[in-house]
């Protein structure tokens, strides 16, 4: 069973925020960029984990952030290797889907370019980055949210305050408002994908780790590093995966297994 502490998400929330100030502050008189359409604001991806940590350090001293850090590395949880496919494989799946659209309808696309090394170090990169994510959305906040709502409000939720969070950055890069509200929607479509997982892996922060990773890793292994992916047709595909997902296994729990 995950970690049982007393938790408000929106202190939670909150603290997040205040964080990422000093990394949006950098991002604004900085034109550095971590790769090509991540700027530096990007290593706000800490401040969830950074969050999460500061508040059980509150509750629960320091067997608390060791058995919330432990959590980074918790795949004995996963103890149905099944799930290791749409961990990995779904995103992928959402980005050839895109590929193929762009491609039927005749849109000037390059032909993907994928070097093994280059990729997997980008992987790896990811994966740092999304466990700074996932131990605090999903290692802190998810549960009681789902204690309180159920499984696909808790994600939607999440969804939402993912894209708070994520504003700034966004526009600090110069995306258009249309862009962006597409982008909302595929946000919060995968952060209900990101519940869905969770708890078909018995709260395996590990597993949605991975998932993060290899959604950004697709988006940046898009040609050419992303600029070609059609956010329209990426929100709509991962949207309705979303709600396949939601009808199947049911809004309340996600899942047809009792968590053990």
């Amino acid at each position: 069973m995950p970690m049982r502490v007393r938790r408000s998400p929106l202190t939670f929330f909150a603290l997040v925020l205040g964080l990422s100030v000093p990394f949006w502050l950098l991002g604004a008189v900085s034109d550095a960029h971590l790769m090509p359409g991540l700027s530096v604001s990007a290593l706000m991806t800490f401040c969830p984990a950074i969050a999460a940590l500061i508040l059980v350090a509150r509750e629960h001293s320091a067997d608390g952030v060791m058995a919330l850090l432990r959590r980074a590395c918790d795949w004995p949880r996963i103890r149905y290797h099944e799930w290791y496919v749409p961990v990995l494989l779904l995103m992928p799946c959402v980005s050839l889907v895109v590929y193929g659209l762009l491609r039927w309808q005749g849109m000037p696309v390059p032909a993907p370019q994928v070097a093994a090394l280059p990729s997997l170090l980008m992987f790896l990169a990811f994966l740092i980055g999304a466990i700074g994510e996932e131990l605090g959305w999903s290692g802190y906040a998810l549960d009681p949210m789902q204690e309180r709502w159920n499984a696909a409000k808790a994600g939607v939720l999440l969804g939402l305050a993912a894209i708070s969070w994520h504003l700034i950055p966004l526009l600090l890069l110069h995306r258009s408002w249309t862009w962006i509200a597409w982008w909302c929607l595929y946000t919060v479509a995968a952060r209900v994908l990101v519940v869905w997982l969770y708890n078909n892996t018995s709260g395996s922060v590990f597993a949605v780790a991975l998932f993060h990773a290899t959604l950004n890793l697709s988006y940046m292994l898009f040609p050419v590093n992303g600029s070609h992916f059609d956010m329209r047709y990426g929100s709509v595909v991962t949207a309705f995966a979303a709600v396949v997902i939601t009808g199947v296994w049911g809004p309340s729990t996600l899942m047809r297994r009792a968590r053990t």
